[in-house]
């Protein structure tokens, strides 16, 4: 590392819920900055006002906040290179359009969309460069004074980056090495248009990359053949020595790996693609997400980290220090990441097994009330402890497994668990445990313990499978002790009474 401090930013567009592959690059950023001791900017690039979706400003920080995921400038968050959202530095992009133009390094272009159709039509592959740019309505063809006419009658134009031909730009990128483009085969981008009087993108990154001080750009890959117009851009303001460093990451890829992943796969294969649940203000359509989906958000940034680097050892399972610890730019994989939804249902199933059980029971106890159930918090804490170790990858899926907790079995002898389970003298051998269990003054799982299993061992009773038939109804649930002890003596010899009663 250079003496340089590292400083990096996220610039998503307030277009749109945050797709997973943006949070991904977010969480690599934030890696990188912490280890190095960095700063992390939150930058708004809003400068294309016709895309702009109410909301998704606010959706976007609150996925990062949920994530776990800090900034530390940016919008909401303050700092000392503001404004940082574009489209409140409309002034600053002025001046460095003005200084292109001076310096012969732009032009300005009035060409319509209706002209520029029918070049294309007219002329195969046509693309707006140094082979084509005197054939078209701009300053270079029309002159100052003509130029200047045209503005003052206020008719709409763009200024066009002038790209010179035969010169080969070196992209040099963390992860791909030295990229080498010519340049005859860029077009002369739009750097700005007066309809809006905002930048594109291609100037305004460049001037906000610069004037805050941005030392590493880590972005997606398909940012890559943008990257040699913007290393010419850093050139042409004199900029190359404080230029950025490159890093573009592999594509998240569909989970048979043909193609990027998208929101459609998503709906799809029944896995979210968002942070968190969005509402489309405009189609009132509502997209799944993972807090909504009962991920923890420690299994959604280990599972992202994990796609497109590895620590190159077989650790699995990383806290987010561990990964700042670990993270290496250098060893991201160059080819796309299969989204292995699976293997994210795996760490979020691993996260919930090391989460502490009063941190779990706040979501369990949401949907207990939706059954109906109001419990005290502390009995909710105890089932999710005794039942999380069951194959569950989600907190909602604890409950159709242990709803006994709260709610009696219903007693059939035509259920097929308890044909199996309640053969004959089952009635006579729970009628005395009853008796046993009713004569205990200590219900713990201890005293139950050691008066049942002496009484089993005595008499050659085995009385679990009978029992589970009276407080489960069905095969499954805990330890029967661990069980008694919860439901307590009271509900376990109702629940036996009744067992008894019904089949006899």
């Amino acid at each position: 590392m250079s003496e340089r401090k590292v400083r990096v930013r996220f610039a998503p567009s307030p277009t749109g819920p945050l797709h997973i592959g943006g949070v991904r690059t977010a969480l690599y950023n934030y890696l990188f900055a912490r280890q190095h001791g960095g700063d992390m900017v939150f930058r708004i690039e809003d400068t294309d006002s016709n895309r702009f979706v109410p909301g998704a400003e606010d959706y976007i920080i609150e996925s990062f906040k949920w994530l776990g995921i800090k900034f530390d400038e940016g919008v909401s968050f303050g700092g000392d290179h503001g404004p940082y959202r574009q489209s409140e530095r409309r002034d600053i992009y002025r001046k460095y359009v003005k200084q292109l133009l001076d310096a012969g390094k732009a032009y300005i272009a009035f060409d319509t969309p209706e002209e520029l159709t029918a070049k294309r039509e007219a002329v195969q592959n046509f693309q707006y460069d140094a082979h084509t740019r005197m054939q078209m309505r701009n300053s270079l063809v029309l002159g100052a004074e003509e130029t200047q006419r045209l503005i003052d009658a206020g008719e709409q134009y763009v200024v066009r980056f002038k790209v010179e031909p035969g010169e080969e730009v070196h992209v040099k990128d963390i992860i791909r090495g030295d990229v080498r483009i010519m340049s005859d085969i860029l077009d002369d981008k739009v750097l700005y248009k007066s309809a809006d009087d905002l930048p594109t993108y291609h100037l305004a990154n460049i001037v906000d990359d610069h004037l805050m001080e941005i030392s590493h750009v880590i972005r997606g890959e398909e940012w890559l053949p943008s990257a040699p117009l913007h290393v010419l851009l850093y050139r042409a303001f004199g900029w190359e020595d404080t230029m950025p460093q490159f890093a573009h990451l592999p594509l998240l890829l569909k989970p048979d790996g043909k193609g990027k992943l998208s929101k459609r796969d998503g709906d799809r294969l029944g896995f979210p693609v968002f942070p968190l649940e969005w509402h489309d203000p405009k189609t009132g359509d509502v997209s799944s997400g993972y807090r909504e989906s009962g991920y923890l958000p420690e299994a959604v940034i280990n599972f992202l980290a994990l796609l497109g680097w590895n620590p190159g050892t077989d650790q699995e399972i990383l806290s987010m220090q561990e990964l700042i610890d670990q993270f290496d730019l250098s060893k991201c994989s160059k080819s796309g990441a299969k989204f292995d939804y699976i293997k994210g249902q795996w760490f979020n199933r691993e996260y919930i097994l090391k989460t502490d059980d009063a941190v779990l029971a706040p979501a369990f106890d949401q949907i207990l009330k939706a059954n109906g159930i109001d419990a005290p918090i502390e009995r909710v804490q105890a089932v999710v402890g005794m039942m999380k170790m069951k194959k569950i990858n989600f907190i909602k899926e604890l409950w159709p497994l242990c709803d006994f907790f709260f709610i009696a079995p219903t007693y059939s002898a035509d259920d097929k668990f308890t044909r199996k389970n309640w053969k004959e003298g089952a009635a006579a051998d729970m009628d005395a445990l009853y008796h046993l269990l009713e004569s205990l003054d200590d219900f713990s799982i201890e005293s139950q313990k050691a008066v049942v299993d002496a009484w089993a061992a005595e008499t050659g009773k085995k009385p679990w499978n009978p029992w589970r038939v009276c407080l489960v109804g069905t095969g499954k649930g805990p330890d029967m002790y661990e069980l008694a002890a919860f439901l307590g003596k009271e509900e376990t010899l109702r629940r036996m009474k009744a067992a008894i009663e019904a089949l006899h």
